[in-house]
């Protein structure tokens, strides 16, 4: 069965007066949501330690336990470089200026021309993911400046695309943003603790207060004595729609703003920009609660939840016959008869991409006698590809790129089909448009030119 579009990693880094390693694990394991297929514990003591391996967080772990005081650790789900146990995060690197590790949350648009000229240089690559070669990248600045922090700012000017980035070096945690703040990636701190994580929700599991945002460009220098922050070449801000829509936890506050509230906002502006009659509103679960809640707020229509989810199905569940499609959303998704029968009901997710699930779901549903559907959906139609570091990677994998709204509906075989408008979506989030990436919706992306790069021998 088809499933929403995935995020590729998350990454988390701490500092304590205690060992950090259950600090890490939990907190890895409040943002599985943005990865499951591999996952990864580095900490320093003297030396790096670092364990990872493909699986969940609760099985790569199962056994392990190293100590230390000062951390990272990171979730992968893979959008460059193989899906394999040598590209699990995070990376240790070894060269004549010693070692880090590191870890990263996104996707770098130039990483042809980057591995091109580094191994004109001579770095050696034994991985397939983009994170070595900003590793790498990183190392050779290192070398040149013999300044760890100013090899990072130097390779940063390099770089193009998506990278939050996690690095322990020695007793060091460093957290960096790319310049455009594509991806999020939040700071908080406790009474002898100090962490980064690419969720607040993270830092909420291991009671530990939100500060702020690591700022676009920003290198976050972490130690025993506290923070230093330095700043590399600014851009103008492009954040990530789609973590408001769908991928950040709804608990979750990033760029200062809570993603439950604005996804409430979603269903309220869909509401006033697409009203039905009908009976019940209900949420396909677990992705469309919020807007749902936000829509039958300011409407005369009941929340219900006509649809029980099973969650003992992963995100990467497969059935064992790929035939019988329908049957693999029946084991994900049920209907509860006695709520929906003979009423009408305005379905809400978050967003339609193959179209595939919708219209088996909406199949299920008009066999078991419910009335009229209506289907809203708050992010506006999907159409073209990200390139950093969300899995969408061609236009062919959207309903929307070259079909109506009216022939989606035909599709999926709705009553009635409404997607909330680009506008309703920015008012909702709050930033300006001219600070978001809409990339995967409007075809214009916040990173235009490449640079011409000259890495000297």
């Amino acid at each position: 069965m088809d499933t929403k579009p995935k995020d590729k990693c998350a990454v988390f880094g701490i500092i304590s007066g205690d060992d950090v390693f259950n600090s890490i694990y939990y907190g890895l394991y409040a943002m599985q949501h943005r990865g499951q297929e591999s996952a990864g514990i580095a900490t320093y003591t003297g030396r790096i330690n670092i364990h990872r391996d493909m699986g969940l967080v609760s099985d790569v772990f199962k056994n392990t336990y190293f100590s230390g005081n000062s951390g990272i650790g990171h979730v992968r789900y893979s959008t460059t470089g193989e899906s394999s146990s040598r590209n699990a995060q995070p990376l240790l690197i070894n060269y004549s200026m010693g070692s880090f590790a590191i870890a990263h949350n996104g996707n770098i648009t130039n990483t042809s021309e980057l591995k091109y000229l580094l191994e004109h240089r001579g770095s050696i690559f034994t991985t397939t993911t983009d994170t070595e070669i900003i590793a790498q990248l990183i190392a050779q600045e290192h070398i040149k400046t013999n300044d760890f922090v100013l090899g990072i700012k130097n390779a940063m000017e390099y770089l193009e695309g998506a990278y939050c980035l996690t690095i322990l070096y020695g007793r060091k945690v460093i957290a960096v943003r790319d310049p455009w703040g594509l991806r999020p990636l939040v700071f908080g701190k406790g009474e002898t603790t100090y962490a980064v994580a690419s969720e607040s929700c993270a830092l909420d599991v291991l009671d530990l207060k939100l500060v702020r945002d690591v700022k676009p460009s920003e290198i976050l220098v972490i130690d025993e004595n506290g923070i230093k922050s330095v700043m590399g070449k600014k851009q103008k801000p492009a954040h990530c729609m789609f973590e408001y829509v769908y991928f950040s936890r709804a608990d979750s506050i990033i760029n200062e703003r809570s993603v439950y509230e604005i996804r409430r906002k979603l269903g309220r502006n869909l509401l006033h920009e697409s009203e039905v009659d009908a009976d019940l509103v209900v949420p396909v679960p677990d992705s469309g609660i919020t807007a749902a809640v936000g829509y039958s707020e300011d409407s005369n229509i009941p929340f219900g939840e006509a649809l029980m989810k099973n969650r003992y199905i992963g995100r990467t569940f497969i059935m064992p016959e790929q035939d019988d499609r329908e049957l693999g959303v029946r084991l994900k998704l049920n209907p509860i008869l006695s709520e929906i029968k003979g009423r009408e009901i305005v379905l809400i997710d978050d967003s339609l991409v193959r179209g595939n699930t919708t219209r088996r779901l909406i199949k299920i549903l008009r066999k078991s006698g419910v009335g009229k559907i209506h289907v809203r959906i708050s992010c506006p139609p999907i159409r073209s590809p990200c390139p950093y570091g969300i899995d969408m990677q061609t236009t062919k994998e959207f309903i929307a790129s070259k079909k109506t709204v009216d022939e989606i509906r035909n599709i999926i075989d709705a009553d009635s089909l409404v997607y909330i408008s680009l506008e309703g979506l920015i008012d909702a989030i709050g930033i300006p448009e001219e600070k978001l990436c809409l990339g995967c919706l409007t075809g214009k992306y916040p990173i235009k030119e490449k640079k011409q790069l000259k890495l000297e021998g």
